[in-house]
């Protein structure tokens, strides 16, 4: 009789594990088909606009990363449920927790956050132009010029390196700045919420070359705080690009890039003018290096100071940790119809468009 038992709950751990792994390829299927219907599409984006606000007035109260403290609960489990799997008396309930929470979570990112990659691109939004070699040079001289003079306005540290004066100013101005995004180009709604805070993993983030996360299952964002001054603010811009809404990594880019150039806040805007210009000399780098040597060269003697922090932050950090964090950032955007991370050209693109929009 014990052993008919046995046999029997056997059985129905092995169907429910059945019926768990055919509701993951369900839900494969059915968020597939979603993001190539509008209509679904759209649903998802007013859902955000709920869920976003909903959840920023839940977090943001709290002085450190709930989204943080929900992941490392999250790698517990999983690591205990994955040991469990390994020992025979456990291993078919671990396996049947394991497929459950699996279908938890990816349910609760697509609904949330997935079904945003979606969206109709913002280039579509723009006139269309044509992006040549010599439009990027001209951007990049020009924004080369506009370096040089905020990078005389901003402060130093002992070094003669760039460094924010006060952080949580930095943090309310992006936010205030949300509400004056172009109309013909943003329809997300600001919460004005300041749910932007440091990471608990900032050691291991100095490893991986990340240097801001959102995390969709709280609506934070979440910033290094040991990174470069030259990478903060507008690192806080790009985050906070997503807490609106906009998923896609360089049109979260953009987006920082409209808010940083929008606010009246030096520190603000040299971040933001330096991370495009950054963008359009990497753009360049294949198509005429001698160009991008001669800006390089051109370079205020703070805006050198500042280029040789961040490479040394880099090769400080140099590892293990940053080849994998490339490689799975990379996929990862790949398998949600963006760019690989080691190009910037649609940031580029769009800067092209809107430029060519304001003449």
């Amino acid at each position: 009789m014990k052993l008919q038992t046995v046999r029997i709950n056997y059985h129905k751990l092995y169907l429910k594990k059945r019926f768990w792994a055919a509701v993951l390829v369900v839900q494969f299927l059915l968020f597939f088909i979603f993001s190539k219907i509008p209509a679904a599409v759209l649903f998802f984006e007013n859902l955000f606009e709920i869920q976003k606000y909903i959840h920023q007035k839940i977090f943001s109260w709290l002085p450190f990363s709930v989204g943080d403290i929900f992941y490392i609960l999250l790698g517990i489990a999983l690591l205990i449920l994955i040991f469990k799997s390994f020992k025979e008396k456990s291993k078919s309930k671990a396996r049947l927790h394991i497929l459950f929470l699996l279908n938890i979570i990816y349910f609760i990112y697509q609904i949330f956050w997935g079904m945003l990659y979606f969206q109709i691109p913002l280039s579509k939004k723009m006139p269309e132009a044509e992006v040549t070699i010599e439009m990027r040079k001209t951007l990049a001289a020009k924004y080369l010029d506009k370096c040089k003079i905020l990078r005389m306005q901003v402060s130093e540290d002992k070094n003669g390196v760039f460094k924010i004066e006060n952080l949580e100013k930095i943090k309310q101005e992006i936010i205030l700045q949300q509400k004056y995004l172009p109309k013909n180009l943003n329809s997300k709604k600001p919460t004005l919420i300041n749910s932007i805070k440091p990471s608990l993993y900032g050691k291991v983030m100095n490893f991986s070359g990340i240097l801001g996360y959102y995390n969709p299952f709280t609506a934070e964002a979440q910033y290094n705080r040991e990174i470069p001054s030259s990478y903060l603010p507008f690192t806080i811009a790009h985050e906070s690009a997503h807490q609106l809404g906009y998923a896609r990594e360089q049109e979260a880019n953009f987006i920082g890039f409209l808010l940083g150039s929008s606010s009246a806040d030096l520190e603000i805007q040299y971040s933001t003018a330096y991370f495009t210009l950054k963008s359009l000399l990497s753009s360049l780098v294949e198509d005429d290096p001698k160009f991008v040597r001669k800006m390089l060269a051109e370079y205020s003697s703070g805006m050198k100071r500042d280029r040789k922090a961040e490479k040394d932050f880099a090769e400080n950090h140099r590892g293990l940790l940053d080849d994998f964090f490339g490689f799975t950032n990379n996929l990862f955007l790949k398998t949600n119809q963006q760019e690989g991370a080691v190009t910037y050209s649609y940031f580029v693109n769009l800067l092209v468009q809107y430029e060519m929009s304001k003449k």
